[in-house]
């Protein structure tokens, strides 16, 4: 039977390496977005995919305890849940150094910045995509500058804010499905180059 585990420290490599699928990573993002549980039919719906293809990557997060199968009333159609509470997206727990989940984080964070891509490309051809003012919808940047310690508990507070308003399910008002993607990095200064000498 899955083990239970903490929604917001998922930090076993291996967990980590099953999310680095794509297809994964849509499954337990749009379980979140749909309240934490839905039918394989409204998950088929809602990622524009066949259902048939999607019952294997739901065993595979079956098991390793990310998601679980939710009896329904009636016997009517196979529902699953996300793990833990149910109620937020996942979130992974960073171990850095020798015996850390390095490899798996990489490769979790290469397929997620792919999903990002194609999401911000397929928004790009909407013809009702906002892309200016106040209701913007489509906003691809990246920043780079320095930081005090005050500035950086500043920018993670603004993060969870971001993702707290990112992750809430669909209700009346809120009909506009939405994506975010991010990546906060601290960078070390590279080692000059040496000019080649002259000759």
């Amino acid at each position: 039977m899955p083990r239970t585990f903490d929604r917001r420290a998922i930090g076993d490599a291996a967990q980590i390496r099953l999310l680095s699928s794509p297809v994964r990573q849509e499954l337990v993002d749009t379980l979140a977005a749909l309240g934490g549980e839905a039918s394989v039919a409204d998950l088929a719906e809602q990622l524009g995919r066949p259902a048939d293809g999607l019952y294997y990557h739901l065993r595979v997060l079956h098991r390793g305890g990310l998601v679980r199968e939710v009896e329904s009333a009636g016997g009517g159609e196979q529902r699953y849940r996300l793990a833990g509470s149910g109620e937020a997206p996942l979130r992974l727990a960073y171990r850095t150094g020798r015996s850390g989940n390095l490899a798996a984080l990489g490769r979790f964070a290469r397929s997620l910045l792919g999903i990002a891509t194609r999401d911000f490309e397929a928004a790009l051809r909407l013809d009702d995509v906002v892309v200016q003012g106040p209701r913007r919808e489509l906003w691809t940047a990246r920043n780079k500058g320095w930081l005090s310690p005050g500035d950086v508990e500043e920018v993670n507070r603004l993060i969870e804010r971001l993702c707290e308003l990112t992750s809430q399910p669909r209700a009346p008002g809120r009909e506009r499905l939405m994506s975010l993607a991010f990546v906060l990095a601290p960078i070390r200064p590279r080692a000059k180059r040496r000019s080649p000498p002259e000759t």
